[in-house]
């Protein structure tokens, strides 16, 4: 059973305590992509590891002619991964080691579309998860996701950069009608298509049974956050339920390229993890 939290707020990063990055934390994991039943290739890029002391997740959904975004995706997840490859904890340094990864990818990418003809207005969005030491830390440009389920409640963690949610936002449209609205798929803000970029940033504490989903919006766009929640409950290993996520997205129509990540919290250190005394 879960519950699809519309009033939850998702919270800035805040100081945190000093973190012990060697301590476990059990992650069971799984990630797919597919190009969906329209389009004829597939720009979503995708990262996924774990170890047993952090994982890091990232989905870039690409965007531009000539396989153009293609390159961009790839190349937004191999700088993140790269220059995140040696940060083993979320502490009080990570978040702005991965706002200025997220930003030496945009730099890289609008470099390209300023001297290749091929590559003017490529760009692309990104969404980065790092769980470690019991807690999580995303950074986020575009309109790629992360999901929450915990204790059967299904919470959005980052908000959209689209022409809809600023309308919502104004009180102009609800979610509903943002869902259907001929601009849903506008974004506002991506990796690459400017000189600069500001990466929205959140953090909290992972809880054992928590289960988070990153994702393209050729999931989101195609799947309501209702039916998302179910399939993130059903108790599955992760592999299927991303297999069950693919499938549905592609049952409604498949009209974009799908990315999904979906990572359960197994078991996290006690000394680290929600409800542990500050230090």
């Amino acid at each position: 059973m879960y519950v699809l939290d519309r009033a939850f707020r998702p919270q800035r990063p805040r100081l945190l305590p000093p973190t012990r990055p060697d301590k476990l934390v059990q992650l069971a994991v799984a990630a797919r992509t597919d190009v969906g039943m329209v389009r004829a290739g597939n720009e979503d890029s995708f990262f996924a590891d774990a170890t047993p002391s952090r994982g890091l997740f990232v989905v870039a959904d690409g965007m531009g002619g000539h396989a153009a975004g293609e390159v961009a995706s790839a190349m937004a997840v191999d700088i993140v991964r790269r220059d995140l490859a040696e940060v083993e904890g979320v502490s009080d340094t990570a978040a702005p080691r991965l706002t200025e990864a997220l930003k030496a990818a945009n730099h890289s990418i609008f470099l390209r579309t300023v001297t290749e003809v091929d590559k003017q207005g490529m760009g692309t969005t990104a969404s980065v998860l790092l769980i470690a030491n019991g807690r999580y830390l995303i950074g986020q440009v575009g309109d790629s996701r992360v999901y929450l389920l915990r204790d059967g409640r299904l919470q959005q963690l980052t908000k959209d950069h689209s022409y809809v949610q600023e309308q919502v936002d104004a009180g102009f449209l609800t979610p509903e009608q943002a869902r259907n609205h001929p601009y849903s798929n506008v974004i506002t803000r991506c990796v690459g298509a400017s000189e600069s970029v500001e990466p929205d940033t959140y953090s909290g504490a992972v809880s054992p049974g928590d289960v988070f989903l990153v994702a393209s919006d050729g999931l989101t766009g195609m799947v309501d956050d209702r039916r998302l929640g179910y399939l993130l409950s059903l108790p599955l290993e992760p592999r299927k339920i991303v297999d069950a996520l693919i499938k549905e997205a592609n049952a409604r129509g498949g009209l974009d390229n799908i990315t999904a990540i979906v990572i359960r919290i197994e078991g996290t250190d006690p000394e680290n993890g929600r409800g542990a005394p500050q230090r």
